[in-house]
């Protein structure tokens, strides 16, 4: 992904969503915890990640921990709160038509033509997609409530709950944050992975090559959009193998964007949130990695979009038995190869993950209003600082 931050850009201010404090109450260099659960402020016992705090819940936050949040600290905290609602978002969508239905993961009925679609990369999917959807609602709603509990706005995206869903029997038909039947999928983190010789963070302009090609030229579906996408064996297969590669996709973002991050926070407990939650992403890469290149040959006879035969390339920047992470070049040229999540830059990393996920189509359909606030988030992160009381520009 790209990572650019202009040095000029003033972080803009996301819509306050209703409840929280005041642009005042937030101008102090710390934000006192005590103080915001003594207000007992009514509509920030409910955000949008379904965190309901009741007033003993409060009060219980209150007696575990006392003190103040470092503002760069809480604006990281925040960025990685909307981003796993938006993550939340997308792999719901996906658990309702090809994961396992259950009360931990809200919706859905199940798509079977789908499942059994996405189940040629592992007989294990379906398990796999519930797992992974309800990991992502567990990440925003403890950093959205670890934010209120120190009284800090939490993420709210609820005011963009607009976009469709899928009219394919097994989906809810309620507003989506994502879109997944316009997506150009970048598949260049396999060869990333695989090449000993360059490292993002040191080669930026070096062109990894995508594993599939065709991903990037056109708008695709992850996910059928009505059942008349089920009538085609080999455009379903397209569709559920397209999902396949956005699954990894995804979680390599976030694989790279914890410990980006994790280097501009300044309080140890926060470091300890980012680096609990963030090997979770890798875990989570790791398995679609390895199913992804489980796909068989196929061409959508719709679109021409193509999937090779992996199983049989011998040049190894393809190869799919080779998932782990290639050692490669870290930090500099001059020191020996080490195998590393890649890239981990921090300067622009807020802001080049919410441009790499805009790149994909992920957001298509959604306002201005909703860039604005998601910029205005990134820009904060990104403006945070290891041991500074305030927001700075790189």
């Amino acid at each position: 992904m790209t990572l650019n931050i202009h040095d000029h850009d003033q972080p803009a201010q996301p819509p306050a969503p209703a409840g929280t404090p005041s642009a005042g109450e937030r101008a102090g260099h710390t934000l006192g915890r005590r103080s915001f659960l003594r207000r007992g402020v009514a509509a920030a016992g409910t955000v949008s990640a379904g965190v309901t705090l009741l007033g003993a819940q409060r009060e219980a936050l209150a007696q575990w921990h006392s003190g103040s949040l470092f503002p760069g600290d809480a604006a990281i905290l925040r960025f990685l709160a909307a981003l796993e609602l938006i993550e939340a978002d997308l792999w719901q969508q996906y658990n309702e038509l090809a994961g396992i239905q259950g009360d931990n993961v809200p919706g859905g009925s199940g798509n079977k033509a789908f499942t059994d679609a996405v189940a040629l990369l592992d007989t294990d999917m379906a398990q796999y997609i519930h797992d992974n959807t309800e990991d992502e609602i567990t990440h925003e709603q403890f950093l959205n409530a670890y934010l209120m509990a120190f009284g800090a706005p939490p993420a709210n995206l609820d005011a963009f709950r607009h976009l469709p869903s899928s009219k394919a029997t097994g989906a809810q038909q309620i507003g989506r944050l994502t879109n997944l039947t316009q997506l150009t999928v970048d598949t260049s983190w396999w060869t990333r992975y695989r090449n000993p010789d360059k490292n993002p963070d040191l080669d930026p302009t070096f062109v990894f090559a995508p594993v599939i090609p065709g991903l990037l030229n056109g708008q695709f579906t992850a996910i059928p959009r009505t059942n008349a996408d089920l009538m085609n064996d080999d455009h379903l297969k397209a569709i559920a193998f397209t999902a396949g590669f956005h699954f990894a996709t995804i979680e390599q973002g976030g694989s790279s964007l914890y410990p980006s991050l994790a280097q501009r926070v300044t309080h140890p407990e926060v470091l300890r949130i980012l680096l609990s939650i963030g090997p979770t992403e890798t875990m989570h890469f790791q398995t679609w990695h390895d199913k992804a290149g489980n796909a068989t040959p196929v061409t959508d006879p719709t679109n021409g979009l193509t999937f090779p035969d992996l199983s049989t390339t011998t040049e190894e920047l393809f190869q799919k038995n080779k998932i782990m992470p290639e050692p490669t070049p870290f930090l500099s040229h001059h020191l020996p190869r080490c195998s590393i999540i890649r890239p981990t830059e921090t300067r622009g990393a807020a802001m080049g993950a919410l441009s790499f996920l805009t790149a994909m189509g992920l957001f298509r359909g959604q306002p201005p209003a909703f860039f604005h606030y998601m910029r205005g988030l990134a820009v904060q992160a990104d403006a945070a600082r290891r041991g500074s009381d305030h927001l700075e520009d790189d």
